[in-house]
């Protein structure tokens, strides 16, 4: 059965920052899909326990009073997080976030942080995870397109509807959907196994950071661009 006609859970955050080491999750979504389907979703509100700068508010629309006064606590959310997704994946359920690399790594070093047992530890290493990334599938399937790939962007290039922008649920549903589109449009993607594509994405990612930091290089611009993927190692 190809991945794309079965089970799946898309996972989302938003932050107070972008960078993978030092940001905290704000709010977070993981939801259920079945045959393109949404059938069960959970969304959590944290206190991150620091301010949440004001650049981020406005992306996401929490504040740091609002944050404090009704968000989980940063340990119990970050275990009920990842005791999820661990569920899912122990059960062969492909994982689907776009840009998987940020939302990851940030939940895994919120875990690290908070005295968590990190997601990579409870399905038996990198082997167990099951990524499905529709930033990294899109710029493999059509890789000379010119322009940003922001969700937003691949997602109306595709036809796809983004509903509630920069909201954890509204992005999840959105990579879900770009995902099984992805799938169905290119059939060497939606063909693949699950685990074959995993692993395929590993070397897509490489590449494409390789290609990203040389086309820097020759702008006269020595920026590292990091090609681990799905978790940045720490």
């Amino acid at each position: 059965m190809s991945w794309v006609t079965g089970r799946l859970v898309a996972f989302d955050v938003e932050t107070t920052g972008v960078d993978v080491e030092s940001a905290r999750i704000v709010t977070a979504a993981v939801l259920m899909l079945d045959a393109g389907k949404l059938v069960e979703e959970r969304f959590w509100l944290l206190d991150p326990g620091i301010a949440i700068p004001e650049q981020a508010s406005r992306v996401h629309g929490i504040s740091t009073e609002r944050a404090r006064a009704e968000g989980q606590s940063p340990v119990l959310a970050v275990e009920a997080i990842t005791g999820l997704l661990a569920e899912q994946l122990r059960q062969e359920v492909g994982l689907v976030a776009f840009n998987a690399r940020f939302d990851l790594t940030v939940l895994d070093r919120e875990a690290r942080r908070h005295g968590v047992r990190p997601l990579v530890d409870r399905v038996g290493g990198t082997d167990g995870m099951l990524v499905v990334d529709p930033l990294i599938l899109d710029k493999h399937a059509d890789r000379f397109r010119h322009g940003k790939r922001t969700l937003g962007l691949v997602c109306a290039h595709y036809g796809v509807a983004l509903e509630d922008a920069h909201a954890a649920g509204g992005d999840a549903l959105a990579a879900a959907l770009l995902a099984l589109k992805l799938g169905a449009t290119f059939p060497e993607l939606g063909g693949s196994d699950l685990r074959a594509l995993h692993r395929r994405q590993i070397g897509w990612a490489a590449e494409q950071a390789a290609s990203l930091e040389r086309y820097f290089q020759e702008r006269g611009r020595p920026e590292h661009v990091e090609g681990a993927w799905p978790i940045v190692p720490g």
